[in-house]
């Protein structure tokens, strides 16, 4: 058998490879960077599905961009939104936050925000806790992690210079949100992952 990569796989490296620049430079979601990228480097036609990178094979990239490029600040910078984090996190303990994205699998950098996923009875319980805080936030709406799932609630704010988004979860999703796709890659990590993530970076 060739070693050789075959025409696809080359593709789907080149994609992966500007997917990540623009998720390290410009703070762009996986998905759009992986549609953009791909518009950017076959044009405006119908991509088949097997040519696109999953969101494995771009993260790899995006800590490969991080190294070649944000290697003086990276780290701080993630250990910065990593703590921020785990604050956030001790204030809406009773919610059950889990930390995912960037923040959570080391790729963030200056452009990334926080993102939290709360698993929650009634989700106006969480606006009013922010709206009693004096906290200015907006709605929007976000994926559910499940994909045939309906939309969540999204609500986002700044803390300091940070952007925060709160993805509301019926609380009865958090038994399903609690078994990765792979053991390697966690999706979300709750108060006690996360601490441990802070501490071993303090090693």
């Amino acid at each position: 058998m060739s070693s050789h990569p075959t025409e696809t796989e080359l593709l789907r490296a080149e994609i992966a490879a500007a997917a990540a620049r623009m998720i390290a430079e410009d703070g762009a979601d996986y998905g759009t960077a992986k549609r953009r990228a791909a518009r950017q480097i076959l044009g405006d036609v119908k991509v088949r599905g097997d040519i696109l990178p999953d969101n494995a094979q771009i993260e790899d990239e995006v800590r490969v961009y991080n190294d070649l490029f944000f290697s003086a600040t990276q780290p701080a910078r993630l250990l910065h939104l990593r703590k921020l984090a785990l604050q956030l996190m001790t204030e809406l303990a009773d919610f059950s936050p889990y930390l995912t994205g960037a923040v959570l699998n080391g790729t963030a950098g200056d452009q990334s925000d926080i993102h939290l996923q709360l698993f929650v009875e009634n989700t106006k319980d969480v606006a009013v806790f922010l709206m009693n805080r004096n906290i200015q936030f907006e709605v929007s709406e976000s994926p559910h992690f499940h994909k045939r799932g309906d939309p969540v609630e999204t609500l986002s704010f700044l803390r300091g210079n940070d952007g925060v988004h709160l993805a509301l979860y019926d609380y009865n999703d958090l038994r399903a949100a609690r078994k990765p796709a792979d053991p390697d890659r966690p999706e979300r990590a709750n108060i006690d992952a996360v601490r441990a993530l802070i501490e071993k970076e303090a090693k």
